[in-house]
């Protein structure tokens, strides 16, 4: 009797197996051709890269140079409100403004404060309000520091690489993009072999690399036979 009925058996668990791997984000998708652009600002202090500059956020740490002028140098760390202090100027704002901004506006305040044609240079030496996230079937998941220019192929790698189980094909980035989440889906061959150009990756972005369909629903199977109570042929 058993056996008259282990087909059945075995055919509705794949089916439903299958039908579990197949959902999928409710996300637009654009094709991995079509670049992702910029994302939408997160908060006020512009923390990501913008289109074409980065923009300073919480906890960046800063170089702040005069030329000329060794005492104005100084290390500073942006705050929670996006402020920074430094001598002659004091505390002022610094979240939210590109590198070339800040240092117009620091010269500005120099000149102010009886430097004479300040030449002011400003260097970030750690991005640190920037975080992107990697899920799914990589050795490492986990939040990762942005820590200036990665590439999907370099957080790929920071992330110790694809499991086993995982998709090469079903490599997926999201994004927030004028007030809309949207997604792309690459595959790591592509990237590789630079056939499809490797996309940069701003804050905020989530990459999520998707099981195999196949060794999915086989896993899934096998962890299920001792739920069943008795064997059964794959």
């Amino acid at each position: 009797m058993l056996r008259k009925w282990m087909p059945i058996v075995v055919t509705v668990v794949l089916l439903a197996l299958l039908s579990g791997c197949a959902s999928t984000p409710s996300a637009r998708r654009v094709t991995a051709t079509e670049p992702l652009s910029a994302p939408d600002s997160t908060n006020s202090d512009g923390a990501y890269e913008g289109a074409t500059e980065y923009r300073l956020g919480a906890q960046d740490l800063i170089e702040v140079s005069v030329f000329g002028v060794k005492d104005l140098n100084q290390v500073v760390r942006v705050n929670s409100n996006g402020q920074i202090s430094l001598p002659l100027v004091g505390t002022i704002k610094a979240g939210g403004q590109t590198i070339p901004e800040l240092e117009a506006d620091l010269a500005k305040r120099y000149a102010a404060g009886f430097v004479r044609n300040p030449q002011v240079t400003v260097f970030v030496k750690e991005f640190s309000s920037q975080r992107f996230t990697m899920e799914g079937a990589v050795v490492k998941p986990g939040i990762y520091p942005l820590t200036g220019k990665l590439s999907l192929l370099q957080a790929m790698a920071m992330a110790g690489g694809l499991q086993p189980l995982a998709d090469p094909n079903g490599v997926v980035l999201f994004r927030q993009i004028n007030g809309k989440k949207m997604a792309a889906v690459y595959s790591m061959s592509e990237l590789r072999s630079g056939r499809i150009a490797d996309p940069p990756l701003y804050g905020d972005d989530i990459i999520v690399v998707e099981e195999s369909s196949s060794k999915t629903a086989v896993r899934r199977f096998m962890e299920a036979i001792p739920v069943l109570g008795f064997f059964m042929l794959f």
